[in-house]
């Protein structure tokens, strides 16, 4: 529920400046807003605990499977044409 107040508000707001026509620079807010957001992303990701052979050993895995996936797939459309 907290997330959509701000988000109403801001709609609200883009809203009446839309109908005044008037143009605001949003860029550095934004970006500026982004940067944050990335930066307590990594804090939060930093204080999770993990098994780092169990989180590679299936990334490695998912990754080869989607590989092969891919190259099956394309194969098979390939004799398709």
């Amino acid at each position: 529920m907290n997330i959509f107040i701000p988000l109403i508000v801001g709609v609200l707001i883009g809203y009446i400046l839309r109908i005044k026509n008037r143009k605001i620079n949003l860029e550095v807010p934004i970006s500026a807003a982004l940067l944050l957001l990335i930066f307590f992303m990594g804090i939060k990701t930093g204080n999770v605990k993990i098994s780092a052979g169990w989180l590679l050993g299936s990334s490695i895995v998912f990754a080869v499977l989607t590989i092969t996936g891919s190259i099956g797939i394309a194969l098979l459309m390939e004799g398709r044409k």
